[in-house]
């Protein structure tokens, strides 16, 4: 295949998927898709909360509509322009996680327009979403049908891997995978620095950062740096309105359990009624828990982001990714920080 028809073929999917995620109703055949396509593609999201309990529909269209955004000729072609593409296609397994709805779908992009081949392996809580799509990707472009195959067993006919999971998972990689040429990312976490002249709605993106898809991302923000003489209530203030993620029984439960633990272990916390604050330089929080510390000067940042930069995925802040932009991520924005395409044309 040539790249071009697949930039083409990712820019009409990339329609389909802003059509998708924005939850437009059906008018023509303008979005790519019929009627009946688009009722059967609504259905699967509707229902992926019953796959999986973090999957709200919400949050299932927010993600469809960020990878849509990626999906464009002048911003695909621009981006692979940096990059050599592969004219005898290398068969590549990528084994994908399932934190996000279709957190896997960049390494996706990647192995096909490097000019390889896919062996995806889906995470056993996000099997429906991307077969969904790639359904459609064939039949824009029927030739891709012998670039991509999904595999529910173990997996072979490989030529190198990319691997994505929690720390314990990184031991199995290890184990099964390491002879190949491969690709290994663990648990990473982001976090905030503020520097006191945030506003209301700074601080209140800053909330979306934290909390979109529960907090369960790599990119979410799990800790803030705050200047000393921070008043939290601002912060508490700002993020009100993003309460009723509390009503997700799987979030409600996580929030409800610390608490517990909290209380009975007699830690000092603070508490809004769905989202905990503690004070810790521990990096990773728990799930509806947030860490927080105070510094006195630059200093004290540039040597907590030294100590942690191995375990850190994004940092959000005036100066460093804007507030409320940790889960829109670029192209170019890869994961643990490794250029997934110059490592695959490196192969």
């Amino acid at each position: 295949m040539k790249k071009e028809q697949l930039i083409n073929a990712f820019s009409e999917l990339g329609k389909i998927m802003t059509h998708v995620g924005q939850n437009l109703p059906w008018t023509d055949y303008s979005c790519g898709l019929t009627e009946d396509e688009l009722l059967k593609i609504n259905n699967v999201i509707e229902r992926q909360i019953f796959h999986n309990g973090w999957f709200t529909e919400e949050n299932v269209r927010k993600s469809i509509l960020n990878l849509g955004a990626w999906l464009n000729s002048e911003d695909l072609f621009t981006w692979t322009s940096n990059y050599s593409f592969n004219s005898t296609p290398k068969n590549i397994a990528v084994i994908m996680a399932g934190n996000i709805p279709m957190v896997g779908f960049h390494d996706f992009l990647c192995v096909l327009l490097s000019g390889n081949k896919i062996i995806c392996k889906l995470s056993s809580e996000d099997q429906q979403l991307l077969p969904l799509f790639v359904n459609h990707l064939i039949q824009i472009e029927p030739e891709l049908a012998s670039y991509i195959s999904f595999s529910d067993r173990n997996l072979k006919g490989f030529d190198a891997v990319i691997a994505t999971g929690g720390n314990n998972s990184l031991a199995h990689f290890e184990q099964y995978f390491s002879k190949y040429p491969h690709l290994f990312r663990h648990n990473r976490t982001s976090l905030a620095v503020l520097n006191g002249q945030e506003s209301k709605e700074d601080l209140s993106l800053l909330g979306k950062d934290i909390l979109d898809y529960f907090g369960r991302g790599c990119r979410n923000v799990t800790h803030v740096i705050l200047p000393e003489g921070f008043e939290l209530n601002r912060f508490f203030e700002a993020i009100v309105d993003q309460g009723e993620l509390i009503n997700n029984k799987k979030y409600g439960n996580n929030y409800d359990y610390n608490k517990a633990i909290h209380l009975m272990n007699q830690a000092l916390f603070l508490d809004n009624n769905f989202l905990l604050l503690k004070e810790s330089e521990i990096l990773f929080s728990p799930l509806a828990m947030l860490h927080y510390h105070f510094y006195k000067d630059e200093s004290d940042v540039n040597a907590y982001l030294e100590l942690n930069k191995n375990d850190i995925q994004c940092v959000v802040g005036n100066n460093f990714i804007p507030f409320g932009q940790a889960q829109c991520p670029s192209l170019s924005d890869y994961a643990d920080n490794v250029d997934t395409m110059k490592w695959l044309n490196q192969l």
